[in-house]
């Protein structure tokens, strides 16, 4: 990540909306957004499924396992403003189980780069489903748009969810229904 020419852009967009990006109050904002884009956007370049292979062969548990409420941001591609909210992971082992921990540190590596939440959804089964080869995968994700609320139509408080399923979670109508069932309960 080129930090130095972010330090510059930053500078000149202040400067372009009127400020002077050399008084007290911003003159370290342009180092600042830097460092925040290179923490942002850390998920560029690392594949997730790295995560995903650490783990565990052989195991015999064969049904359902969820993930739920697993909070994340990204940001989102169209005007790099951010998106939060929580995502839910379901998968049906096939022999190969998952730390529990490596399904949120893939969901962190996919949402650390601009997007729109429909590539983030399905960018994650794909994950999950090529590390794991599970019988199913399902995601399920719910956030909220600053795009949508900070700007435009300014619909506060409003949330966009987007499904994706792999397998018998998307084939079976019974899997399915069980994973969505297992979603409803506290």
């Amino acid at each position: 990540m080129d930090t130095a020419k972010i330090r510059e852009s930053v500078a000149a967009i202040l400067s372009a909306v009127g400020e002077d990006p050399s008084r007290e109050g911003l003159a370290d904002t342009p180092r600042r957004v830097a460092d925040m884009y290179a923490e942002a956007f850390s998920g560029i370049g690392q594949d997730p499924a790295a995560v995903l292979a650490s783990g565990f062969d052989d195991e015999s548990h064969r049904e359902t396992v969820l993930l739920r409420d697993i909070a994340f941001h990204s940001f989102c591609e169209h005007h790099l403003l951010p998106f939060f909210g929580s995502a839910h992971i379901a998968y049906i082992p096939a022999g190969r189980i998952a730390g529990v921990s490596k399904l949120a540190r893939a969901l962190d590596i996919l949402a650390r780069r601009p997007q729109v939440q429909e590539r983030l959804t399905d960018a994650l089964a794909d994950a999950i489903h090529g590390a794991l080869q599970p019988d199913g995968v399902a995601v399920v994700i719910s956030a909220e748009h600053m795009c949508m609320t900070l700007r435009g139509v300014r619909k506060r408080g409003s949330k966009m969810v987007t499904t994706a399923a792999r397998g018998s979670l998307k084939t079976q109508p019974a899997a399915r229904q069980e994973f969505f069932a297992l979603l409803r309960q506290t």
